[in-house]
């Protein structure tokens, strides 16, 4: 498309950090090209710590989760939504999958607007497959994911990754010779992940505490718990006397990454292409209870190549977790090994070609904007 035309365009993202951070992304990708970009929120909270440092318009669409008892909230937020889109008369939108696409999308239908929506895991979720009809076309992060998709056009663009999080720097306060992990669950945390991880960490701290041999490392844990969990997590790190900087939200993510030898995590979309993004040696617990076990399917897509390895949440103990970790502090080639393929599997211009995929939606319908009658 040429790039002298500017588009105005709506981004709607949200209900998750997992599925803002991609958003305002490509949001900064497509606003860099001199559209004219506008961010849809649905409100909560959560996504409040990644909305902020988008530096454009925001809108809140008040999207619920889908369930019967949300019905009315949503069709509030669908009216809000068409109400706001005939006002703006967008020339596109991109949703990022969600519920938080639902209202923006049945809008966008409503007023003749073009909608290119993005996947974010391998196993489409339920709004993506519904709106999928709706859409001009569907990107995907992961190319299997259009088996899923059956008779819909997809681009595969990878999933886009927050800026800058492969150029952090380690954080000073870690001594220069720790054996560094980080624990996260995303960005609300994860309570399982928390407990197994803290009473793994802890045990293996004293394992390497009783070590007498020579080079041998201290541990110390960077660990993102969301709010329930953070005065427990702190607590367990004090008592076992584990060194460790514990945050409900860690908003250094950059330099978290850049300070871990390895990472224990849930195997959001985000994450996984974070840690490919970053080359990081990881144990991926999936959350068990994911909308059609999507999280499973990230990690068996790095786990099938070894570019990360995956654990059972119900089969996992503290004892196979500590044995984990200390098998990798035994062992920096397997963690190198680990890191360079799970590099292999980045996508450094997701953003870019999702960006592109907008435009050229655009360039279908012949760049034709909607009437504020629609």
């Amino acid at each position: 498309m040429d790039n002298k035309k500017e588009l105005s365009v709506i981004v709607a993202c949200g209900g998750t950090g997992g599925h803002a951070f991609p958003g305002v992304a490509a949001a900064e990708e497509l606003a860099s090209r001199g559209h004219d970009v506008t961010v849809w929120d649905s409100g909560r909270s959560v996504e409040s710590s990644v909305i902020r440092n988008w530096k454009g318009n925001v809108f809140s669409t008040g999207a619920k989760q889908l369930s019967a008892g949300n019905a009315f909230a949503n069709i509030r937020s669908i009216l809000r939504c068409r109400k706001e889109m005939r006002k703006a008369r967008p020339d596109v939108l991109l949703a990022m999958g969600s519920y938080s696409s639902l209202p923006p999308v049945l809008a966008a239908r409503a007023c003749g607007v073009p909608v290119v929506l993005h996947e974010a895991n391998t196993v489409p979720g339920k709004a993506v497959d519904f709106l999928s009809r709706f859409a001009e076309t569907v990107a995907i992060s992961f190319p299997s994911t259009s088996e899923f998709l059956p008779g819909v056009e997809t681009v595969c663009t990878g999933l886009p990754v927050r800026a800058g999080i492969a150029s952090g720097t380690r954080f000073p306060s870690i001594p220069t010779n720790a054996f560094t992990v980080f624990v996260t669950g995303g960005s609300q945390g994860a309570h399982a992940v928390n407990l197994l991880a803290s009473e793994a960490l802890a045990r293996l701290h004293r394992t390497i505490e009783a070590m007498d041999a020579p080079g041998k490392r201290p541990l110390y844990v960077i660990h993102q718990t969301g709010a329930a969990d953070e005065g427990m997590v702190m607590a367990a790190y004090a008592k076992a006397g584990v060194p460790s900087r514990v945050k409900a939200f860690e908003d250094e993510m950059a330099n978290a990454f850049a300070s871990a030898d390895v990472v224990v995590a849930r195997a959001g979309a985000s994450t996984c292409f974070e840690l490919a993004a970053c080359g990081k040696c990881s144990l991926l617990v999936p959350l068990p209870s994911a909308v059609r076990n999507h999280q499973h399917f990230n990690a068996e897509a790095f786990a099938s190549i070894g570019a990360a390895d995956e654990g059972t949440q119900a089969k996992l103990t503290v004892d196979s977790v500590a044995n984990w970790l200390l098998s990798r502090y035994r062992n920096p080639a397997k963690i190198e090994d680990t890191g360079r393929k799970i590099k292999s599997l980045a996508t450094p211009d997701a953003a870019k070609k999702l960006a592109d995929a907008v435009e050229e939606a655009v360039r279908r319908r012949g760049g034709t904007r909607p009437s504020s009658k629609a």
